[in-house]
């Protein structure tokens, strides 16, 4: 659809992290695709490295009239590493610097008579809703993680007043938590969000947290990558306190169904990435030349980090399991002593069935036939993506919502395995055979079923498709109630 004159202009403003640009800017294709101008403000850091890593990614968006890029500073110089270590680093030079210069370029668009009606800001940075009030421009939130990592997010402040934080020294961490609504039953100290497993109640990043989730109270919306069959008991609860929640996910597949009705974005769609690293397609033709259902399939994320000792252990647990496996293994994935080791001589171990990457594309991979499962850090895209290409998971957290996603793949939706907290090569040996082999039957089973109702989420009808729907028309609603104020 064209825009028009009248068209809302939408702004979208992500936290600088992989997978929160990668399902903000699906939406930000899908919300172009409806009519609707949108400008998408990404950090100057992520933008070189999107333009760098995805070359079409401009061509993408020209058909969009209504659609542009704009940039904004981070806050840190150019060669900061940007790492894991330095997240909170980063979100605080975020606040104190990128801030001012939103405001700045909202005042910018009123004045040359392009407004912007309405805010879709990365519910991790709280400090957009701020801004947006100052212009008094509504704002939505969108949380790229969980449903649930969020409902425990939410809950911190009841957990830490009934004393079920901090941890205590000898504590056992299958401890139950109470606290959360919903998941009383099953949530153990363990599978709580990395940030919020503190032995101070005082601890400034998980303070952090609860602050700035509580802030999606003032939001006029929250946006959630999920649906309704996957997350809807937790939702409910979330409810309670955010009436008005759009559950559009899985958004990877919702976007994929959409532009496919879509005759000029059509052809597009198997083309187009958000990758802000370099993809290796090598990978592909490797898995062409394997059995159906072989190969495990090993990738812990754009961030998360091990050390030698740790790789070693997947390492061997993966050759002494016997399988063929396909590994990401990221030029900076090592920390300490070893991090420029090349791992190609590995793979003469192997006896061919083995493969290594430096990245991948990941939804193709999952979708190959010779793939048969996955070894995850249960970042919730990929868990997203495991749910809808039907593919059964190993579970290894690294952080964040992590803990959570996998609690939840285990024990609640039973489409996997959560090995959080270990990393031993005969645990890693025996859960590769459990997944593949042994209780084969049973997750296969399980997964096919949850694929099929996420697939009938994004279809005409379906929950996640109405709530797009819903979620355009109100956004057009806005921009109404705006135009009339004046």
């Amino acid at each position: 659809m064209e825009k028009t004159p009248n068209s809302p202009h939408v702004l979208i403003f992500p936290a600088p992290f992989q997978g929160h640009v990668n399902s903000m800017l699906n939406l930000a294709e899908l919300l172009s695709l409806s009519g609707l101008a949108v400008t998408f403000v990404n950090s100057e850091h992520n933008h070189r490295l999107l333009l760098q890593h995805t070359g079409d990614v401009q061509a993408r968006f020209t058909k969009y009239p209504g659609f542009q890029f704009q940039t904004i500073s981070d806050g840190l110089a150019p060669d900061h590493p940007r790492s894991v270590n330095t997240v909170m680093e980063l979100l605080e030079a975020m606040s104190s610097n990128s801030g001012p210069l939103l405001k700045q370029f909202l005042v910018d668009q009123t004045c040359n008579r392009t407004p912007v009606n309405c805010i879709i800001g990365d519910g991790i940075l709280g400090w957009i809703i701020d801004v947006a009030d100052e212009v008094k421009i509504p704002v939505i939130h969108f949380r790229t993680i969980s449903a649930c990592c969020f409902w425990v997010y939410f809950c911190i402040p009841e957990i830490i007043q009934a004393q079920e934080l901090p941890i205590r020294e000898n504590e056992d961490m299958d401890r139950l938590i109470t606290k959360v609504p919903g998941m009383e039953t099953f949530l153990r100290l363990r599978d709580l969000p990395s940030f919020c497993q503190v032995r101070d109640i005082t601890d400034r990043d998980c303070q952090w947290l609860a602050t700035e989730t509580r802030k999606t109270l003032r939001a006029n919306s929250l946006i959630l990558n999920t649906f309704e069959d996957l997350e809807g008991p937790i939702l409910s609860h979330i409810r309670t306190k955010c009436p008005n929640i759009y559950t559009i996910g899985p958004l990877h597949l919702n976007h994929k169904t959409r532009l496919g009705s879509d005759k000029a974005s059509f052809d597009d769609i198997q083309s187009s990435s958000n990758s802000l690293r370099e993809v290796d397609r090598s990978c592909i033709t490797w898995l062409d030349k394997q059995p159906p259902q072989s190969v495990i399939y090993v990738s812990f994320g754009s961030i998360t980090t091990l050390t030698r000792s740790q790789l070693m252990e997947f390492w061997h647990g993966l050759v002494n399991s016997k399988k063929r496996f396909l590994w990401v293994i990221r030029p900076d994935i090592l920390v300490g002593s070893g991090e420029n080791e090349s791992f190609e001589k590995f793979l003469e171990w192997t006896e061919g069935r083995g493969y290594m990457v430096g990245w991948a594309p990941q939804e193709e991979v999952l979708a190959h036939h010779a793939v048969g499962g996955f070894l995850t850090h249960n970042g919730w895209n990929s868990t997203l993506e495991s749910v809808v290409a039907g593919q059964p998971m190993i579970c290894w957290p690294y952080f964040a919502d992590q803990q959570v996603n996998s609690r939840f793949v285990g024990e609640v939706w039973k489409l996997g395995l959560d090995m959080k907290d270990v990393c031993d090569r005969k645990v890693v040996e025996k859960m590769v055979n459990d997944l593949m082999v042994e209780r084969r039957e049973e997750f296969v089973k399980s997964t096919d079923r949850m694929a099929k109702l996420a697939k009938k989420s994004v279809s005409d009808g379906g929950s996640s498709f109405c709530n797009l729907d819903r979620l355009i028309e109100d956004i057009w609603l806005m921009s109404v109630q705006a135009h009339n104020k004046i």
